[in-house]
């Protein structure tokens, strides 16, 4: 399991573990299904430990910010890597997203 959900107080928490490649994230399109149902919430990414993101990883977190824009809600990420910090900056991520 990639995304581990929980609900926290009045949002969503996904605790994102591993590697986000291009066969687990096809695996991750299944369990992102609660938060895409509840993008009017605010969602909190926590990437404290992903390990690797691919680009078909950073297209599911892409689908998941789309979805809250679409239902009002917002998408936070905390405890980003310097690794996956980098690639954000480098995709221009990091402007996408608020990040803690």
């Amino acid at each position: 399991m990639i995304f581990e959900i929980k609900e926290q107080n009045d949002g969503m928490l996904a605790v994102v573990s591993g590697r986000l490649d291009t066969s687990s994230a096809l695996k991750a399109q299944q369990e992102i299904l609660p938060l895409l149902e509840n993008a009017d919430k605010e969602i909190t990414l926590d990437c404290e430990n992903l390990e690797y993101i691919s680009s078909s990883g950073l297209r599911l977190f892409l689908t998941i910010r789309k979805e809250t824009a679409a239902k009002g809600g917002k998408v936070v990420i905390q405890n980003i890597n310097d690794k996956i910090k980098k690639v954000f900056m480098m995709t221009g991520f990091f402007n996408l997203f608020e990040i803690h």
